[in-house]
């Protein structure tokens, strides 16, 4: 019997397996987000950084199963996009792949009128993994879906890299995906728009551009139209 059950687990797990390699494929994520590409993003973190190491291949695609519809475009260019994009953005809100946390850790990030998702005293919200979520009220609902007390234990998001990469999904999914197709400018507006658009703070707005530009360029695809915010 324990023979069998062992057996079963090994086809289960191995159906699992093989179910999200397709998904992957679907989206084209597996053979555009290489450990090639990867390695390229995180080798270039200094070693006395906080997050080196931290950031791994195996956690986004641990974390991308929880979101299949992250970059299934239209077609693999439309997907290649949102990647490129996606992944110019976490590597200049991490700066170059060095932070887990946000470098000033004074401003709780507290939203005291939000009472669905109250503050938990003490805690701080300031911004936390690839995409530095911030904010109790998305603390909140982003620990109710990804499955932890974003509230009570925010410091998850920067403990944990597959629940790191799974807040800057989530926030992706929601703020980011359905507007990709407008071009790379609609996305630093979902994301950073009020401090960086209409020439707030262009040397930002560059970068992420020239990122996204460069890996563009590394996944053989065309930036598209509308770059700026």
């Amino acid at each position: 019997m324990a023979g069998a059950k062992l057996n079963l687990l090994l086809v289960s797990a191995g159906f699992l397996i093989a179910g999200n390699l397709a998904a992957a494929q679907n989206c084209g994520c597996a053979d555009v987000v290489s450990q090639q590409f990867f390695d390229g993003l995180t080798n270039q973190a200094d070693p006395s950084c906080e997050a080196k190491g931290f950031y791994t291949r195996d956690a986004f695609f641990a974390a991308w199963q929880s979101y299949p519809g992250f970059a299934e475009g239209p077609s693999i260019d439309d997907s290649k996009r949102e990647i490129a994009a996606f992944f110019a953005h976490v590597f200049h809100e991490t700066i170059n792949m060095c932070y887990k946390d946000q470098g000033d850790k004074f401003d709780a990030y507290c939203d005291p009128t939000s009472q669905e998702y109250p503050c938990t005293p003490g805690k701080m919200y300031y911004g936390r993994g690839p995409l530095q979520i911030s904010w109790n009220y998305n603390y909140g609902p982003a620990g109710q879906e990804i499955g932890f007390d974003g509230l009570n234990w925010p410091e998850a998001v920067s403990t944990d890299p597959t629940i790191s990469f799974k807040t800057a999904l989530w926030f992706w999914m929601r703020n980011v995906h359905g507007i990709v197709g407008q071009g790379f400018g609609a996305t630093i507006q979902a994301i950073n728009g009020v401090l960086e658009c209409r020439g707030h703070n262009q040397g930002a707005v560059n970068h992420r551009i020239d990122l996204y530009q460069t890996y563009c360029g590394q996944f053989n695809v065309s930036p598209g139209d509308n770059l700026y915010c």
